[in-house]
């Protein structure tokens, strides 16, 4: 499904509840209640979101990421504009492309448990700084692989709108994509069936088995996390090719100018958070359902993109986020 873009914001209810100026600045994208403050138990976005800027209008879930930046040889920074992903061109500052998976290609009825109220969780690692694949084998060990960090966070350098799992990296491209950047977080696919959240919002859920992404491989759940949970993934294209004249660009050998909004120029540190907020049982009913094709959810009333995108949030952080600045949002220090 399409989901426009909400609002960009230095807020974050799940890591820094309450707290209004984060240390770095998100793009949000679903329903409108988007606060500083969403306790689990009292603050439902399906409840208390009056529009959604997602295709399916069951879905008041949020979902956040960090924002990229350019920064140029002289030191100073521009947002990177997003570009809707391929077929959902049209959506409101680009937004994102967001997918629900189920565990098997063709799961049984009742296999797959939706997320409860209250669910949330978060995927990444901002302070990483240096590359762990799947094993958590660093990068000097023959068996790492750089596609395969093990939060299966890639980055896709866009020949054309349409390039799909080929030109992946796990850091940012170090050369000009024609088409831009595409990037894509994949959240744990496994629960441990009591936890709503946990301290980390991580260690209450975990990949499968076989892999990051559990439905191309059909793994197994931990017995640690065995309820088999949608995996959600993120699909985010950034509009890089703007700045691919390589004047712009770092003199030095092996330097690229892209960063995350907290201080990440390497991609390492990428990251993605979720709170769930569908109404009612529509996620469970249309996982249980049998006639549902593979690339939809079905049965489950929409609107169009053009509907979506006229469900905007209030920015309650007001400072200059565009246009070329002298420092990114938060005073942000940028780190190599």
């Amino acid at each position: 499904m399409s989901c426009s873009q909400l609002v960009r914001d230095r807020i974050d209810p799940l890591v820094n509840p309450g707290l209004l100026g984060t240390h770095h600045i998100h793009q949000i994208v679903g329903g409108n209640s988007f606060n500083t403050t969403m306790p689990p138990l009292t603050s439902s976005p399906a409840a208390l979101s009056t529009c959604t800027t997602c295709t399916f209008t069951d879905d008041f879930s949020n979902y956040w990421t960090a924002i990229m930046y350019f920064r140029a040889r002289n030191g100073s920074y521009h947002r990177v504009p997003q570009l809707g992903s391929l077929y959902h061109e049209a959506a409101r500052e680009g937004g994102m492309t967001i997918y629900y998976f189920p565990q098997f290609v063709s799961p049984k009825p009742g296999t797959i448990k939706a997320f409860a109220p209250g669910f949330r969780m978060r995927v990444g690692h901002p302070d990483r700084t240096k590359a762990v694949n799947e094993s958590g084998h660093a990068r000097t060990d023959p068996s790492y692989q750089p596609t395969a960090l093990y939060d299966g966070i890639t980055y896709t350098c866009l020949e054309t709108p349409g390039t799909r799992f080929t030109n992946l990296s796990s850091t940012f491209p170090l050369h000009p994509c024609p088409a831009g950047i595409l990037t894509t977080l994949p959240f744990p696919s496994c629960w441990d069936g009591k936890s709503l959240d946990s301290a980390d919002h991580k260690s209450h859920v975990a990949f499968a088995e076989g892999g990051t992404v559990g439905y191309t491989k059909g793994g197994k759940c931990p017995a640690s996390h065995p309820v088999m949970i949608p995996q959600i993934m993120l699909e985010i294209r950034w509009d890089t090719a703007r700045f691919n004249d390589v004047d712009l660009w770092p003199e030095e050998e092996g330097k690229q100018p892209f960063l995350w909004s907290f201080g990440d120029g390497v991609g390492y540190g990428h990251h993605g958070d979720y709170i769930f907020g569908w109404r009612g049982d529509s996620l469970q009913r249309t996982f249980d359902s049998l006639e549902c094709g593979r690339d939809q959810i079905c049965g489950l009333p929409t609107q169009t993109i053009e509907e979506a995108n006229e469900c905007v949030g209030e920015r309650r952080v007001v400072e200059e986020v565009d246009g070329w600045l002298e420092r990114m949002p938060g005073d942000v220090v940028a780190r190599d």
